[in-house]
């Protein structure tokens, strides 16, 4: 999709940038820079399917600032039910 992603620090475990990937799109939402938010909200725009699986991420993956996602999200035009249940991020990830 976008050569953005290429030299993104949050994908340092990967050698490509395939926003297909559910994993990818987890981990450019946990570890990415202002940059690659800045970047995926473009992207999400223009590409419904694209708002379609982050939306997914969110709702079934542990990710920080869910909420914040969500907020971008429902300003793109997506449907957002604030009442759903959303993977605690913190509960998952301390032991």
């Amino acid at each position: 999709m976008s050569k953005h992603f290429e030299s993104s620090r949050a994908l340092w475990n990967r050698t490509s940038a395939d926003l297909e990937s559910a994993e990818v799109l987890a981990q450019l939402m946990d570890r990415g820079d202002l940059d690659d938010w800045r970047m995926l909200f473009r992207l999400a725009r223009e590409d419904a399917r694209l708002r379609a699986r982050l939306k997914r991420v969110i709702l079934t993956s542990p990710t920080p600032l869910p909420h914040f996602w969500l907020a971008a999200l429902q300003s793109l035009g997506e449907s957002v039910d604030w009442s759903a249940r959303i993977p605690d991020y913190f509960e998952s990830t301390t032991a």
